[in-house]
């Protein structure tokens, strides 16, 4: 390891079976493919068979992070959680989950870049690992407990700055809409795979560090060539106001600092201030979750941001709302962003001071309360959706008994009190009752168990339903075609903002087509939104380097949430970002030398070893027909307005035929099955793989 920065330098593998833990040198096994979701592709790749299923003993959880983690590299601090999703219908298949936090950080400091779970203990248990050594532990106390609960009582034992992700009573419950849980409100989904395992938590705490391979000057250089092209949340450029800096501003973007607009719960409070993008010591005053997400009112509840170790963007707003503890007996104190944000307030259709008001504001603390401390994961907004459609429709009423039914206070929900929220997640969490049972195995699986065709969601627009029991993530509202594509590769929502980020970022559009230039060859790649033109070869460039750069950041440890930048917010560099940016700090860190065009190889690596995985798993190599689907919803038009209308954005079917075998052929697959060919594995490096799938009948 001398010769490299970067990693840690071993892998933790934990049988909670046997009790036996070893280690295995990251560099040696994994450079290849780097860390992250590389690595937890590649074990289940090698040691997880097609026919094994997300609650089996043989099933593996992969907790894996990357060289970048727990360096001063901004936006570092993520942790890959990979293993069969059990959610994902009607066959578990490889997925990954990615928590925030500082788990990822305290894991490196403590010696490793990731750990292995298998097998399954024969009572609860939690994982002590510090500074180099592991051990487990008898967790029968912790069982039962929520997850603050079980964070405040590791801590106990190793100590105030001890990283914990630990899993509630969903998890406990093998509830397959759960999460696991770090450093307060960061979460990651696939908590029921170690509730199925007997193991509550993994503490973590480390004193050592990271080296850096490079010149420590070059190091610090590019740490600060990132700062100044970073933007906001969602690397959203422009501020959504007029500022006296800037040449423009997007009432839609993220950045919402301004003169005026204060935090008005900090003690004293504090005024954001303009936000010139000059001014590195103040990134953390751009962004501010909750005002964008419950509505300006929430000003006056901001305490400050929070976030992840070495992000300055602090995206996980802390509000403080006196009136729930009173009211509810709960933390006036919350803190998260984007959609568990409004986890709470989003199971209602209205409230009575409207749908920004105090109400709503209260449902919103409410919802991160329970989801925070039972553990429960709401599917990027689909448990919501699915909970409306069954309850308006009276697939609840038809599906459950009478008194069950009864049980609850539906007119609570009718009238937008946040108190039905007590009757409802508690449930779920437990598995109490048909009708939160249901709920709590997503999608896919509560329409098999209640028997109602999946086609029934998939022509629905409201319900923004894809396939395999997930949702749509950032599709073509965003980038056309490029989003379909993108929602079409994961076997649970694409979690991809590669392309989201760029084409929401609040530039005019012909600042964008000139970006585009440089990064996919041509204006076109892109459209303005809400006017999309038919499909193209450079939009089937985005759409390839919108994935790979996706697991590029998912490996590395950097956050997609944020990245990729390549859109800044300064005028003097024309907006351009650094699409370089990520191998620069790649080498510094690690001393493995490696061009952009050389890292994306290694992240396509990464997207075709899970590509495979989904191939063997499903047992098919027509993945075009099987597992690329497209809902009918997308190519619909409440207003019935054509497709490449201005106004809508309905696809045409032919038109996105199109796009897939543009895509496939750039990745260097077979349009006709969509999968990689035996060409294709050999030129990645992956022969094996190849002949594997060869035995088996699933190559072309």
């Amino acid at each position: 390891m001398a010769q490299y920065g970067g990693w840690a330098g071993k892998v933790l593998r934990v049988d909670l079976s046997t009790g036996r833990i070893t280690t295995e040198d990251t560099v040696e096994k994994y450079r290849d493919y780097v860390g992250g979701t590389g690595i937890g592709y590649k074990v289940l790749w090698d040691e997880v068979g097609p026919n094994v299923k997300a609650f089996d003993p043989e099933n593996k959880i992969i907790f894996a992070t990357g060289p970048l983690a727990g360096t001063s590299a901004p936006c570092n601090g993520r942790t890959a959680i990979t293993t069969l999703w059990p959610s994902c219908w009607p066959k578990h298949l490889v997925a990954s989950g990615h928590m925030g936090g500082h788990f990822a950080a305290e894991l490196k400091y403590a010696g490793f870049d990731g750990v292995i779970v298998e097998g399954r203990a024969d009572h609860p248990v939690w994982l002590a690992i510090s500074d180099g050594k592991a051990e487990i532990r008898d967790g029968r106390h912790l069982w039962g407990q929520g997850i603050r609960r079980t964070n405040y009582e590791i801590s106990r034992e190793m100590g105030a700055e001890a990283a914990v992700a630990a899993i509630g009573q969903a998890g406990e419950n093998m509830v397959p809409l759960s999460v696991i849980s770090n450093s307060g409100s960061h979460t990651g989904a696939g908590g029921a795979v170690l509730g199925s395992k007997n193991l509550k938590a993994i503490g973590v705490r480390g004193t050592g560090s990271i080296r850096i391979a490079g010149d420590k000057g070059d190091w610090e250089k590019a740490v600060k060539h990132h700062l100044s092209i970073l933007g906001a949340n969602n690397q959203h450029v422009v501020p959504n106001s007029p500022q006296p800096w800037a040449e423009y501003y997007n009432p839609g973007t993220r950045w919402l600092a301004a003169r005026g607009r204060v935090w008005g719960a900090s003690d004293p409070p504090i005024d954001t201030g303009t936000g010139d993008p000059h001014n590195l010591n103040r990134i953390a005053y751009r962004t501010n979750s909750a005002a964008f997400f419950l509505g300006p009112d929430a000003w006056k509840n901001t305490v400050r941001g929070n976030g992840c170790t070495a992000c300055p963007i602090r995206c996980h707003t802390r509000i403080k709302v006196p009136a729930v503890a009173s009211k509810y007996g709960i933390s006036e104190i919350g803190q998260s962003t984007c959609i568990r944000l409004v986890l709470g307030k989003r199971f209602f259709k209205k409230f009575p001071d409207g749908p920004l008001g105090q109400t709503s504001i209260e449902a919103c603390m409410l919802g991160m309360h329970f989801a925070d401390d039972l553990g429960i994961w709401d599917n990027y907004g689909q448990l919501q959706r699915d909970f409306h459609k069954c309850h308006n429709e009276g697939i609840f009423k038809n599906k459950v008994g009478a008194k069950e039914y009864q049980s609850y206070s539906w007119d609570k929900l009718e009238r937008g009190d946040p108190a039905f929220l007590f009757e409802l997640l508690p449930r779920i969490a437990n598995r109490e009752g048909e009708l939160a049972t249901a709920l709590g195995l997503g999608t896919g699986f509560m329409l098999e168990r209640w028997s109602i065709p999946e086609a029934e969601w998939k022509k629905d627009h409201q319900l923004n339903y894809w396939k395999h029991g997930h949702p749509k993530h950032h599709s073509h509202e965003d980038a056309g075609q490029c989003g379909v594509v993108i929602n079409t590769q994961y076997n649970r929502d694409a979690q991809c903002h590669s392309h989201s980020n760029f084409t929401r970022n609040g530039l005019p559009i012909e600042v964008q087509k000139k970006l585009a230039v440089d990064l996919w060859g041509s204006e076109a790649a892109i459209d303005p939104l809400g006017e999309f033109t038919p499909m193209n070869a450079h939009k089937a460039k985005m759409a390839k380097w919108s994935l790979l750069r996706k697991e590029l950041h998912d490996s590395i440890a950097l956050c997609n949430w944020m990245g990729p930048w390549s859109a800044s917010p300064l005028k003097e560099r024309g907006y351009k970002g650094d699409d370089s940016l990520e191998s620069l700090l790649y080498s510094l860190a690690t001393g493995d030398g490696k061009s952009r065009e050389e890292l994306d190889e290694v992240a396509e690596r990464i997207f075709v070893l899970h590509r495979a995985l989904t191939i063997r798993g499903m047992g098919t190599r027509d993945m075009r027909t099987q597992h690329d689907t497209i809902p009918d919803w997308v190519f619909a038009d409440e207003k019935d307005r054509a497709p490449f209308t201005k106004g809508t954005i309905r696809m045409d079917k032919t038109d996105i035929g199109n796009a897939m075998t543009m895509f496939y052929r750039e990745l260097g697959w077979d349009t006709a099955t969509g999968s990689p060919t035996r060409d294709t594995y050999k030129r990645l490096g992956l022969p094996e793989v190849a002949e594997e799938l060869g035995k088996a009948g699933l190559t072309v």
